[in-house]
């Protein structure tokens, strides 16, 4: 019984651990967005989103397992960095002057784009998890709560460094966007 009692701690907090991995991402994400001008109704609303894809994700790569992991893996990586570097170059653009309103927000199709983007390496450690027979239920839960959480952090620390940088704070956010997808395309 001990040594269950133990293989199950062991199970859980290797999960913990890469659920707080896969959710730094997300932390980033929303210290960029945080940048824009959000209402707390909206900072809710896509910490909601992107549990939710973080927890649809890892499902679908789970589901999916071992055939496809080495293929996709690699494949998600570069296209969640091409996204990042795309919104975040679209920010600093948009801030000196070229648009009063970003091309991409987080609000409807956007808002699923930057939830996409932020999730695609949930589903590459979930091909992954599906090889080892992780624990569905709870790692999906894991995986959801902790980027939710880690997605509001991130927000309402952009929201209120916003105040601080001022009239650049929109580039500084599509900055780190831009520097977090080029360390996703470089492998870093």
């Amino acid at each position: 019984m001990v040594e269950n009692a133990s293989q199950l701690f062991n199970h859980v907090m290797a999960l913990v651990i890469m659920a707080i991995a896969l959710g730094m991402d997300a932390l980033s994400v929303g210290l960029g967005m945080g940048m824009l001008t959000l209402r707390y109704k909206q900072i809710l609303k896509i910490g909601l989103v992107i549990g939710v894809f973080h927890m649809i994700m890892p499902l679908i790569g789970i589901a999916i397992g071992e055939l496809l992991s080495q293929h996709f893996g690699e494949m998600a990586q570069t296209s969640g960095g091409i996204l990042l570097v795309i919104l975040g170059g679209q920010m600093i653009f948009s801030s000196f002057g070229r648009g009063d309103e970003p091309i991409v927000r987080p609000i409807g199709f956007g808002l699923l784009i930057f939830a996409f983007s932020v999730s695609l390496d949930s589903f590459s450690v979930g091909l992954s998890l599906g090889i080892y027979g992780a624990k569905i239920f709870l790692t999906i839960i894991l995986f959801g709560l902790t980027s939710m959480v880690l997605t509001w952090v991130g927000l309402i620390i952009g929201r209120n460094v916003r105040h601080f940088v001022g009239h650049y704070s929109e580039a500084f956010g599509g900055l780190i966007l831009l520097i977090f997808g080029v360390k996703l395309l470089l492998n870093v």
